[in-house]
């Protein structure tokens, strides 16, 4: 009984550090890491390169140790060090367009010691941590916290679209939207801020809506911006050239991009270019119907017609083998983490930890849906992964970091979490 007692005072001394972090919040992510080693597996096995299913559970091991680690320290530090973090992130980017090595059309990565580090992953932790110093406070709601908030962002956005990264620099976007939403900013404002995108977009396809998009904004900036009638007036130029620029930008992307962004639409017109990746993986979704063939069984998967399917396309694999049935359970996990992101947010016990996040929330929301729907025709194809489950080790790690942050806010928050 005395032996039993100490065991127990021990072990509860032991985890005292991590008394109040979500544990379901760490085993979630976990589990499903677990199992994606297994698609990835199922992936690769008529390759005979099993081994990266291996490579993906031992980073999922050191991506926990990291969140353990991140969990237990105050999150409250990062303020101190928030524009160091800054710095390196940049840092790191620009040392990409030196240093960078290309994959995939993409100078994307800096090879240390045999790996491949994608500095632009982790720049999602950086200004995630940046932004939510910078919003934390009331005056951040300003027009003029806002411009800086958009200020803090441009530099690394900018670093990540010209590697080019179109898929990181469309995270980047969702991650400041839902945090300014987070930190109360005018809704309008918000719409303003992406009305020049849509302005864009629709110019190019029907007038008579575009017409409609510049008066609509008009009206918002006359009722939500100072200096009414300047702030009228611009608005509707920007939206109204923003035509002419999208066309400029669409210039700028490589041509694999622009097939990316247009051909989910209609991917049969390049079936063997293109379009061959959403064909394949319609046909490995749509044939795993209710169930699924089996683990392992999968024949669009183990005869390898998605090409790179362990890492963008791991969701094909996981409809194929294990159905409409398994891929429901799947979002259903990923519901709930952001369950629990949302519960912590709500009880964080600052602006600063509540912030962060959301931050995280923003991203983890914004990859897993883009992901699944570019699987099955919903959006283009952008190179986002799914998180905890595409193979990656630089985006592992990175969204176990997040997890580890937000942990800490869990850990350190003094109200009661439900």
């Amino acid at each position: 009984m005395a032996q039993t007692t100490f065991l127990g005072k021990w072990f509860h001394r032991w985890l005292h550090p991590w008394r109040g972090i979500d544990w379901l919040l760490l085993l979630f992510p976990v589990g499903i890491s677990l199992f994606s080693s297994l698609l990835i597996a199922s992936t690769r096995l008529y390759t005979g390169e099993t081994d990266l299913a291996w490579n993906h559970v031992i980073m999922c091991a050191v991506g926990v140790v990291l969140s353990m680690w991140i969990a237990r320290s105050r999150y409250e530090s990062l303020l101190e060090w928030r524009w160091v973090i800054y710095l390196i992130t940049n840092i790191s980017l620009v040392a990409v367009m030196v240093i960078g090595t290309v994959g995939n059309g993409a100078q994307s990565w800096i090879s240390i010691g045999g790996f491949n580090i994608q500095p632009s992953e982790f720049a999602k932790v950086g200004i995630i941590i940046t932004l939510a110093a910078a919003l934390k406070d009331r005056e951040s709601t300003t027009l003029g916290g806002l411009l800086k908030a958009l200020g803090i962002t441009a530099v690394p956005w900018a670093l990540i679209f010209l590697q080019p990264d179109l898929g990181t620099s469309l995270v980047f976007g969702a991650i400041v939207l839902g945090m300014l939403y987070w930190s109360n900013m005018n809704p309008g404002w918000l719409v303003l801020l992406v009305s020049p995108i849509v302005a864009a977009i629709i110019f190019n396809f029907y007038i008579p809506v575009w017409i409609g998009w510049v008066i609509m904004m008009g009206v918002i900036a006359w009722m939500t911006l100072p200096l009414r009638w300047y702030s009228t007036l611009i608005v509707v130029v920007i939206n109204s050239i923003a035509g002419k620029i999208g066309e400029l930008l669409w210039g700028l992307l490589q041509e694999y991009q622009r097939d990316r962004l247009t051909l989910f639409l209609h991917p049969e017109q390049d079936p063997l270019g293109g379009g061959y990746h959403l064909i394949q993986s319609r046909i490995a979704i749509g044939s795993g119907q209710l169930w699924g063939r089996g683990l392992f069984h999968g024949t669009q998967t183990q005869l390898s017609f998605i090409p790179e399917q362990h890492t963008d396309f791991i969701f094909s694999a996981l409809g194929e083998e294990l159905g409409f049935m398994g891929a429901l359970a799947t979002v259903l996990v990923f519901w709930f983490i952001c369950l629990r992101l949302i519960v912590i947010a709500q009880n964080a016990k600052d602006n600063f930890g509540s912030l962060l996040a959301i931050g995280v929330l923003s991203m983890i929301v914004f990859q897993v849906v883009v992901n699944i729907g570019m699987t099955i025709g919903l959006a283009p194809i952008t190179g986002i992964p799914l998180p905890w489950m595409s193979y990656g080790r630089s985006s592992l790690l990175t969204n176990f970091i997040a997890i580890g942050i937000v942990e800490s806010v869990a850990n350190f928050q003094h109200r009661l979490k439900f």
